[in-house]
């Protein structure tokens, strides 16, 4: 397996917006994505209600991490189905397209590219938040 490189940017964008990939960018895995929200902290757009859930009482705490957990992952798996497509597809495109032949253009592809990859950037990050809270809450006696 080859080492994962950092994801930089090209042309001063990010792999979250669409000149990124017009410009030639690597398409990143979803292994560099997970880093990539991990290492900028990203908490994900769910920030408030994961702490808003953490905040409450046993057993609805849990029961309302273990609900949004459950979410995220459902929605992640989707998202990740669907990134694979859309990579294919640029893939082809690229091929039929090669970068420096003709005037940049952004086309629907490196938009989807740059849609997806932020749906994963946040599927990671809600999950990195999830998992860096405690296990269970203490009750008023410290148990």
């Amino acid at each position: 397996m080859k080492p994962q490189l950092p994801l930089m940017p090209i042309g001063g964008y990010s792999p979250g917006h669409p000149w990124y990939y017009v410009l030639g960018g690597p398409i990143p895995t979803p292994k560099q994505i997970r880093a990539y929200a991990l290492e900028r902290d990203y908490k994900g757009y769910l920030a408030e209600r994961i702490e808003e859930a953490h905040r409450r009482a046993e057993p609805k705490r849990s029961a309302a991490l273990r609900n949004i957990r459950d979410a995220v992952l459902r929605d992640l798996a989707a998202d990740l189905a669907r990134y694979r497509e859309v990579v294919c597809e640029l893939r082809k495109y690229r091929h039929a397209f090669p970068i420096g032949m003709a005037r940049p253009d952004c086309a629907d592809i490196h938009t989807a590219m740059s849609l997806k990859f932020a749906h994963l950037y946040n599927g990671f990050a809600h999950l990195n938040t999830l998992d860096t809270l405690p296990n269970e809450q203490l009750d008023l006696f410290g148990r």
